[in-house]
């Protein structure tokens, strides 16, 4: 029973991991790929121009999407310490 409760809460862990990382670094990619379109077409090769645009979409996805991402983890960590005393029992 340890052995199956331990995959499923690592399982689940990665499953909320994934799903809190993947907004913004989808946003970070979908941006990095526009930005870098527009360079080439452009002929411009600054290494800085990316980071501004990255930074405010990354920072808009923080805001419209930070309470959802705060409440999927504090709900994962609610039911790691609620199954902590069934575990190690």
């Amino acid at each position: 029973m340890d052995d199956t409760a331990l995959i499923s809460l690592a399982d689940r862990m990665l499953w909320v991991t994934a799903l809190v990382a993947a907004p913004v670094l989808l946003a970070s990619l979908a941006v990095g790929l526009v930005v870098g379109i527009v360079q080439a077409a452009t002929s411009v090769n600054e290494q800085t121009l990316t980071f501004v645009p990255k930074l405010m979409v990354i920072a808009l996805v923080l805001v419209l999407l930070g309470a959802s991402m705060i409440t999927l983890v504090a709900d994962f960590m609610t039911e790691i310490f609620a199954r902590i005393a069934d575990i190690s029992a």
